[in-house]
């Protein structure tokens, strides 16, 4: 079969099922090209889930006649001035999103410059180019494509619903909001809620002024700033306390100079660096920005420009890593304070917690509150007792009610500790929170000079299944830089000799079998990071306090001292948080008092 050129037509049409999958795709790249042409406000409107309609209108620079008619050819483009691919300084620069809309739908472009006396109006239709004409319009452009993909009718049954497609736009509109704060923008249509973000002032405050109105007030509430450089790279922006997670990784959001990608390599580093506070299964929240000169990073990677590579992945993936850890650390023991607005929310839906209404003729002798009714049943002074008071005994001292985690006042059911601060009170769960200062000491601890071991006076033989014990052999050396000495003990057994110094004997079978389980889980494949990471957790329960074990005022005392001091206290190391906190204010509104 003979070679032949493409139709031009057809050409844009093939070009456009690589530049504009969906509606999504389309707006998009106005968007970008809005931004780039220096657009203080940006209003977006969709119809039919953008295939009816796609609007978009900014208040940017404008173009003039010759201009206007080059824009929508192929190939064509404004921003790569000087034809260099390694200093791309703006959003767009392939030179198809025009033609390739305008080969697949009904697009109208009005636009006009600060200078001129009137805009100039161009349509296309479906490739078939008319002459500009003239238009009223303030300064600024104006793009208009309708029905979407109509010359292509085989792409209209790939695209999802309306709603959903409505939904897709909305994502790109509010990534590109977060990566250009400064700017007004809007969107407004069918089958989705609106918005109207007001432009918010360059800077930090702007940032998370911005990412509020986008991501809402619980952000944040639970937002941690990050700010790092490392050579020509600078990573910031704002990362969510590890308390405050998602079941996915959809609210995480990544921009490189200004552009919202997914890389699978920020994202690796960001799973990195979360791995000591959050479960495998939880993912944070968090909107971070890269930064750094055109000619390090390759921004023509992926036809829709969703991928970036970078000339050093490594020292971009150790940057994340490190400075999200940093943040993480200097959080200290600060917890996400939407944990408490939903115990006050629990306390405030139960029934006992009801307003009762006012009676006529009430007589206080017949509730079951009554003095006369407050005797204790039989049977109860045999039971163990639930509270332990004896921290209340005690005046607290002033520096401990001054402290972010109050003094300790009371033990409940001998697993929680209630402390009291100058506004509120505190709840800790004893063993969450001892578990987490024990990791951080063990991780100390091997860094340093390794954990404290001690030899056994006779070897302890563990039972277990054939395959448990090989994984245990054969991480030996793994386990005995944590105190753990074991070896084969015939088929299925393994015999420990040694143990970490502040292990009980009793506590040793236990944490065997949970070892193993745990590399059951990992696989032979996994990192030795990951690895590190479970064995260091599992030994950290199991010399942590227990739940049910009573503890004298001086020891809650130091835990909560303790756990101001130590990084990451906020939560164990399973990813929940290990205290909550009630203020005075909402406690007296649970109390009708406010």
């Amino acid at each position: 079969m003979a070679i032949r050129r493409l139709d031009p037509v057809l050409a844009d049409r093939i070009a456009a099922g690589e530049v504009v999958e969906r509606p999504a795709a389309a707006v998009k790249e106005l968007v970008e090209n809005a931004l780039d042409a220096g657009a203080s406000r940006i209003d977006v409107t969709i119809a039919g889930g953008g295939k009816s309609l796609i609007r978009v209108i900014d208040d940017g620079a404008g173009m003039d006649e010759a201009d206007l008619v080059l824009c929508v050819e192929r190939h064509a483009t404004s921003k790569i001035p000087d034809g260099d691919l390694t200093n791309i300084a703006t959003l767009g620069f392939r030179g198809e999103a025009l033609p390739s809309i305008a080969s697949i739908a009904r697009l109208e472009i009005a636009t006009r410059t600060a200078t001129a006396p009137n805009g100039l109006r161009l349509r296309v239709e479906f490739g078939a180019l008319a002459a500009p004409t003239p238009i009223a319009l303030p300064a600024g452009t104006r793009v208009e494509a309708r029905d979407l993909f109509a010359a292509t009718p085989a792409r209209l049954k790939f695209l999802k619903s309306e709603r959903a497609e409505a939904a897709a736009v909305a994502d790109v509109v509010k990534r590109l909001a977060m990566a250009h704060p400064t700017v007004r923008f809007s969107l407004g249509g069918e089958g989705l809620a609106g918005f109207d973000h007001q432009a918010c002032p360059p800077g930090r405050e702007g940032l998370l002024a911005r990412l509020t109105q986008i991501l809402g007030r619980d952000f944040r509430d639970n937002a941690l700033a990050v700010d790092a450089t490392r050579e020509e790279f600078r990573l910031w922006g704002f990362a969510g306390l590890p308390t405050w997670h998602r079941a996915n990784a959809l609210a995480q959001f990544v921009f490189v100079n200004g552009r919202p990608v997914r890389d699978r390599q920020i994202s690796g580093a960001i799973r990195a660096a979360y791995m000591d506070y959050l479960a495998s299964d939880r993912h944070p929240t968090l909107a971070l920005f890269v930064e750094c000169p055109p000619r390090l990073v390759d921004v023509n990677v992926h036809p829709a420009k969703a991928e970036v590579r970078f000339a050093d992945p490594g020292l971009v993936r150790g940057l994340v890593i490190g400075a999200l850890k940093q943040s993480l650390a200097e959080a200290l023991h600060r917890a996400t304070p939407t944990n408490a607005a939903s115990a006050a929310a629990k306390f405030a839906s139960t029934p006992s917690f009801a307003a009762p209404r006012a009676a006529q003729n009430w007589d206080w002798r017949a509730s079951p509150a009554a003095p006369s009714l407050l005797d204790v049943a039989p049977g109860f002074a045999e039971s163990g007792p639930v509270a332990d008071a004896r921290a209340h005994e005690a005046t607290p001292e002033h520096s401990d009610l001054a402290a972010p985690l109050g003094a300790a006042r009371a033990q409940i059911h001998e697993t929680y500790i209630v402390a009291q601060t100058r506004d509120g009170l505190v709840l800790v769960d004893q063993h969450a929170a001892h578990e987490r200062l024990v990791y951080e000491r063990l991780k100390a601890e091997r860094a340093k000079d390794g954990v404290a071991r001690q030899t056994l006076l006779s070897p302890l033989v563990v039972d277990l299944d054939a395959d448990d014990a090989a994984r245990l052999v054969e991480a030996a050396d793994l386990l005995h830089s944590f105190g753990l000495g074991l070896e084969p003990f015939g088929p299925g057994a393994v015999a420990v000799h040694e143990a970490p110094a502040s292990l009980r004997l009793g506590a040793v079978e236990p944490l065997v079998r949970d070892l193993a389980c745990s590399l059951a889980e990992d696989g032979a494949a996994a990192p030795l990071e990951k690895k590190l990471d479970h064995v260091l957790a599992t030994l950290a329960c199991h010399h942590s306090v227990r739940s049910g074990r009573r503890l004298a005022p001086e020891e809650m005392n130091a835990l909560l001292r303790q756990m101001e001091r130590t990084p990451g206290s906020g939560q164990c190391n399973h990813g929940r948080p290990t205290w909550i906190e009630l203020k005075l204010s909402d406690i007296e509104k649970l109390f009708g008092r406010k």
